[in-house]
């Protein structure tokens, strides 16, 4: 490699490590605004509801929705049946070239649920990193089971690369023989809370990620953490179809980004499961990044 290719990834290195850095400090402040005026909003909230109690003799709680949009069954289909042969020819595709250690060993009593081995995901809607990470996620779990249905959101429009387009897993299931998935949508795209982690969740959060919380959070097995290893900006102006189909086009840019990230979590998630399906585990697109692990 020459001296100007370093130069270039040194350079992509420092911009997206400076961009995540001002989207957690501009989310710290947001943080900070909102616990000064929680006492408001709460007295705001108490007499709003007192009120409308009084108005119509019973208070009414409106049903919990289903954030996002469904899929077409076309888009579905593109995104969980990225062929094996494309992801083979995409190897670990562009995440090398800015994270020379994409995926962290850790260390732990083994991540599990109703017998097999669990894959933890914390993210937020409104998140651009998590945006990105879902598409590679989808791609890599469809390897292993069904992931169903997939509904689209955008990131923030005020985040980093705004509103990306992306897959929310609130309210999506997933059925494998292999692994259980357990995802956590913390927040939504306006930033309420939309899933609370559970105390176990959050001390695995707080361990692996003590001083510096943030989203995606993802934990393979407790064997594994990884958060946003390619580059969101080739989603930039994309939409849902059009992201989708890229998958199977090894050539392109998101295919190298979001394909390649697809291979190192297919890559951990196979030293979770034991190396099967052997069909999977032993494909050419795992062994060319198993090493990088």
């Amino acid at each position: 490699m020459g001296k100007a290719d370093r130069q270039r990834q040194q350079s992509a290195r420092q911009r997206i490590a400076a961009q995540q850095a001002a989207a957690r400090k501009a989310e710290a402040r947001r943080r900070l605004l909102l616990a000064g005026g929680a006492v408001v909003v709460v007295l705001a909230v108490v007499v709003t509801l007192i009120v409308i109690k009084l108005n119509s003799g019973t208070a009414k709680v409106p049903a919990n929705s289903v954030t996002g949009t469904v899929l077409p069954a076309s888009v579905s289909k593109d995104v969980t049946g990225v062929p094996a042969s494309t992801l083979d020819t995409v190897g670990a595709g562009s995440v090398l070239k800015i994270f020379t250690t994409p995926v962290t060993a850790i260390s732990g009593a083994p991540l599990t649920q109703d017998g097999k081995p669990e894959m933890l995901y914390i993210g937020a809607e409104f998140c651009p990193y998590c945006a990105a990470m879902r598409w590679s996620m989808a791609v890599a779990l469809s390897r292993f089971g069904t992931l169903s249905p997939l509904h689209g959101i955008h990131s923030s429009p005020t985040d980093a690369y705004p509103s990306t387009a992306t897959l929310t897993f609130y309210k999506s299931s997933y059925s494998s023989r292999y692994l259980v998935f357990t995802p956590v949508e913390n927040e939504k795209v306006n930033h309420s809370q939309l899933q609370a982690t559970t105390a176990q969740q959050q001390a695995i959060w707080n361990k692996y990620q003590p001083t510096n919380q943030g989203y995606p959070f993802i934990d393979i097995g407790n064997k594994y953490m990884l958060t946003y290893i390619y580059n969101p900006a080739v989603l930039q102006g994309k939409t849902w179809a059009q992201i989708a189909a890229a998958l199977h086009d090894p050539s392109s840019p998101i295919a190298q980004g979001a394909d390649g990230a697809a291979n190192f979590i297919t890559a951990a998630i196979c030293k979770i499961t034991s190396d099967q399906p052997a069909s999977v585990c032993s494909s050419a697109a795992v062994t060319a990044v198993t090493s990088h692990l």
